[in-house]
Formats: structure tokens, sequence, C-alpha cells
């Protein structure tokens, strides 16, 4: 008798723990000097390929409820394409960096089964506000993990015009109205509170 109450208590106890490490928060700390951030507008002629570079990023996310809340900080001043001429209209007319000079996407919901070591194919839902205006988007994003470390390659389409941005396509010129956003990101992981 006291045997099967001792194991029924430390089943019990066995089985809290479990519960709790399930459902511990993660926290991502991204490292700038290890995230790409690169842009791909494509035209008639040739595909502009550019670059920004990231200011700060903290996720946090619980994997069994999907939750997720923090920040991705881009530094839209940083926006480069190799071509002095097309940056400066890219940031006077199109980005209007001196306005906007910040571009914030805030995770809200993680879909897709996480990981804790291998690799991941997760949806990333949030708010990407940029150039004055928030919109809902996603992040088509794959996660490898191992120890504390974690790499995500993020893809999304940004509709760019329909956001309220210039379109910079000429007579002659002609780009896309959507531009494509690759993220590679290197952070730590570390754990959070429930």
């Amino acid at each position: 008798m006291y045997r099967n109450a001792l194991a029924l208590i430390l089943f019990a106890y066995a089985a809290t723990q479990g519960v709790s490490r399930a459902t511990d928060e993660i926290v991502l700390e991204l490292n700038p000097a290890q995230t790409e951030i690169n842009f791909t507008l494509p035209d008639v002629l040739h595909t502009v390929h550019g670059t920004f570079q990231l200011k700060s990023g903290t996720v946090r996310f619980d994997p069994a409820t999907g939750a997720a809340s923090g920040g991705v900080i881009v530094d839209v001043t940083s926006g480069a394409s190799g071509s002095p001429v097309r940056d400066r209209k890219m940031h006077k007319e199109i980005l209007e960096s001196r306005s906007y000079p910040e571009a914030v996407f805030t995770p809200r919901r993680v879909e897709g089964r996480f990981s804790s070591e291998g690799v991941a194919e997760l949806q990333v839902h949030g708010v990407f506000k940029i150039h004055g205006g928030e919109h809902e988007m996603t992040f088509q994003t794959r996660v490898e993990t191992k120890g504390d470390e974690l790499v995500a390659n993020l893809h999304a389409v940004l509709p760019y015009v329909q956001w309220g941005m210039k379109n910079p396509s000429t007579f002659i010129l002609r780009v896309s109205d959507k531009v494509q956003l690759d993220i590679r990101a290197t952070g730590h992981i570390h754990p959070g509170t429930s």
C-alpha cells in the first residue's frame, strides 16, 4: 500500500514536471552580426538584389500554444542595392527612410511543430510595421536547432505598392509591385517563464 502511494506521488510529480517543461517559453535573442536580410525585386530587364541590417531582435515563443511576442527591428536607412543612384531614389521616394527609419515585425503566433533538436518547418504570423502602416503577414520559416543555438531561414513576399509605397517603374524600366524578403538569422535560445 505504501509502495503504491509512493509510486503514485512520484508519477504525479514526474507528470507535472513534464507539463512544465513542455510549456516553457523559449526566448530567442537574434545576433545582428549573424543576421542577413536580403530583398529581391524582379523587373523586366534584370532582378535587383539588396540588403538591410538588423538593429535588434527578440522573439518569445511558447511551443505548447504557439503564442509568440517580441519584436524584430530592421534599420530601413541601411538599405542598399549596390547602385548609389537607385538607392537614393529608394530611400527618398519609396521607403521615405528619413520619416520611417525602422521597420518592425511583431510575431503573434507560430504554426507547426517546433523541435528542440533538428529541423522544423513553421509559419510565423505577425504584424509588420513599415512606412507608417501595420500589415498582417506570414513568414515561411525553416528552423534548425542545435543545443542553445538556432538558425532560421524566413521567406515572405511584401506587396509594397498595396501597402502604400510608390512603384519605382518608369516608361522603360518596369518592376514588380511585390518584393521578396529573405532573412537568415542566427540566435541563442534562453529558457523563459511559462
